[in-house]
């Protein structure tokens, strides 16, 4: 199932919620999780709501770059504010966006593969497109967690 690998790293990270290491990044790995979660829903119920029809394939030099490498340079990227962790991050939050992250999850296998949604940078994603960009950024903020707790 997609994400299903990253989602299960994810749990995992739960009982490291509060800790920090500043010169790896000034967030906890709770403010990771909780953003990682908020984009997967976030994307997915855009997606969701696209019309498969307005779709059109554009070229992206950013989205080509980023995806033929499999990396998001660290640091480069702006979050719009929907998906930003609140100040005061709790676990239950992150315990019940697990459980809405798994429904989107099972929706998406029966979309059409024109479905889509638009990203600040690399454009308007497909089905596909979303699916790796979904991959790409989970994995992102996973390996971050990764370093903070090393």
């Amino acid at each position: 199932m997609l994400l299903q690998i990253e989602l299960n790293q994810l749990e995992e990270y739960i009982n490291s919620f509060e800790k920090i290491n500043t010169t790896i990044s000034s967030k906890n790995v709770g403010w990771h999780l909780d953003h990682s979660l908020k984009v997967i829903n976030s994307v997915i119920n855009a997606v969701k709501e696209s019309d498969p029809a307005a779709y059109k394939w554009k070229f992206n030099f950013i989205r080509t770059f980023v995806y033929t490498f499999n990396y998001f340079p660290r640091g480069k990227g702006k979050s719009p504010k929907r998906v930003l962790p609140p100040e005061e991050l709790l676990k239950e939050d992150i315990y019940d966006q697990i459980v809405q992250v798994k429904l989107n999850l099972e929706s998406v296998s029966s979309l059409p593969a024109k479905s889509h949604f638009k990203h600040p940078y690399f454009g308007v994603l497909n089905l596909r497109q979303t699916r790796k960009f979904l991959s790409l950024h989970t994995n992102h903020h996973l390996k971050i967690c990764a370093d903070i707790l090393t």
